[in-house]
């Protein structure tokens, strides 16, 4: 860790304290630390669980749910389905680790990653919703959006890279687009990662001193830092027009990457009858962590202003957690 890293990151996120350190534990995530050596512990904010996932019993589980994500993959390509899942999320919230921990052991050949860049200037003049279809799925097949057309109705609409009347041809268009996916027979999935606002700040910090996690710090990343309201109305805007019976959204609450995960795996493969399914090893999603979009908000997101629906009340006794 150089000194002039260290330095930077203080600079750009003087929250957690005026200098500060991070440690590398093995096999871990990175921890942040104050000038004082004490753990900068932002995953609580807002968070149902007092502790962490523990390693030996996320490595059980992720192995046990590996085994189910490839059964799922044999019944698409034995049965011609074709899947699409869909992960958006604030930035930092663990979209790409979540991604590279459900396609670990698929067959690279029947299961891709799309993530595109910036549009071209051929694609910014086509049907928005033209470059993503070319990546749709072929019978047997299972993509995975690493963000999607949801670009503008988020990073587009807060920082002006789409006009008012895109945005809101957005917002009647994709209710009608991803309705005609499902009616065709696609199975679509989308999950929203939900991160807090204290716990992004420290991903952030972290991708500034950690030389191996420093390209995903964007120049996006950086201007957002002063935006969360925006994204949180932009958020909730997108939720109210696009959560249809059709195309339901999933939020999975990812203070804590590990149980993140998992609940996001689990959520996939219990909503699908593939052969040979374990229940007991899929088990019940925990509705603490994913669940149904109105259900699992973050601070400033229960304002009647922006949500009809509250922060889901009693879903645990811990301490400092859900507010009220």
């Amino acid at each position: 860790m150089t000194d002039q890293g260290l330095q930077a990151a203080a600079k750009m996120f003087p929250e957690p304290s005026d200098e500060v350190d991070v440690r590398f534990p093995e096999g871990e995530e990175p921890v942040l630390l104050r000038s004082d050596g004490t753990v900068v512990d932002t995953w609580r904010e807002n968070y149902p669980f007092r502790e962490r996932l523990g390693r030996r019993e996320y490595e059980r589980a992720k192995r046990l749910l590996h085994i189910e994500m490839l059964k799922l993959q044999y019944w698409v390509q034995d049965t011609g389905q074709r899947v699409v899942i869909v992960f958006e999320g604030r930035d930092a919230a663990g979209k790409g680790g979540t991604i590279r921990r459900f396609t670990e052991n698929l067959d690279p050949r029947g299961a891709r990653v799309v993530a595109l860049g910036t549009p071209t200037e051929r694609e910014r003049g086509q049907w928005y919703f033209q470059r993503y279809t070319r990546h749709l799925p072929t019978a047997g097949e299972m993509v995975l959006f690493d963000r999607s057309w949801y670009n503008r109705a988020g990073v587009e609409r807060v920082m002006g890279y789409c006009d008012d009347e895109q945005y809101q041809r957005f917002l009647r268009q994709a209710p009608v687009f991803e309705r005609m996916l499902v009616d065709d027979g696609v199975i679509l999935v989308k999950l929203w990662f939900s991160v807090s606002r204290a716990e992004q700040r420290t991903r952030f910090i972290i991708r500034q001193v950690d030389p191996v996690r420093r390209w995903k710090l964007s120049a996006n990343d950086l201007a957002s830092l002063d935006r969360w309201d925006d994204y949180t109305q932009a958020k909730v805007a997108m939720l109210r027009a696009t959560d249809t019976a059709q195309a339901p959204w999933t939020v999975v609450k990812s203070n804590d990457k590990r149980r993140a995960r998992i609940e996001a795996m689990r959520s996939v493969l219990a909503r699908l009858d593939y052969t040979d399914r374990d229940p007991d090893v899929i088990g019940e999603p925990d509705n603490r962590i994913v669940g149904a979009a109105n259900t699992l908000l973050e601070q400033g997101e229960d304002d009647s202003s922006l949500s009809p629906t509250p922060i889901a009340p009693e879903l645990t006794d811990e301490p400092g957690l859900h507010p009220d």
